[in-house]
């Protein structure tokens, strides 16, 4: 079965699937924007959780229990702050795509929701983000039979149609 991949505008940390991925900085502590709100909406056990890790590299991700979430997992994925463009942010960005979707893989997840990664204080231009984020999920799927559904979670309306421009919808 092929994967399904869409979009829709929601907060990310209401939505019932297996995972939610965070973007994340490379802490794992928490932060901003949907950061800030992911370890909000998951409570104390979340963080508690993530100091555990020790950090994530850029490009790559780790997951971890939902807590107080109606998601099973998250998978907290690092991107790059954006310097232009000319430093290996694209291939960072994808490869944070990807090993989400290989950790979602992992743990049996069917159903995964990404927000916008490194679209925020990390600067890297929306329509760019995108279209290295439906590339790299679409790549990774191949290898990952267990992910059936994948949302492209976005907050704007802006960003919806970023990405219904490139899914077609």
């Amino acid at each position: 079965m092929t994967a399904v991949m869409s979009v829709r505008r929601a907060d990310i940390t209401t939505l019932a699937v297996d995972a939610i991925v965070n973007a994340a900085n490379s802490s794992l502590l928490g932060g901003g924007g949907v950061d800030g709100a992911i370890h909000r909406a998951a409570g104390p056990g979340l963080l508690e959780e993530c100091m555990t890790l020790r950090g994530c590299a850029v490009g790559s991700a780790k997951i971890t229990r939902g807590h107080a979430l109606p998601a099973r997992h998250v998978i907290h994925a690092v991107g790059p702050v954006w310097h232009g463009g000319d430093q290996g942010e694209a291939e960072r960005l994808a490869g944070a795509y990807a090993a989400s979707i290989a950790l979602a893989q992992t743990y049996g997840c069917r159903s995964v929701a990404f927000p916008s990664i490194s679209t925020g204080v990390f600067g890297y231009p929306k329509e760019l983000a995108a279209a290295v984020a439906v590339r790299a999920v679409g790549t990774a799927l191949a290898t990952a039979p267990a992910v059936e559904d994948v949302v492209f979670c976005v907050f704007s309306d802006e960003d919806l149609a970023i990405y219904r421009g490139i899914l077609g919808g």
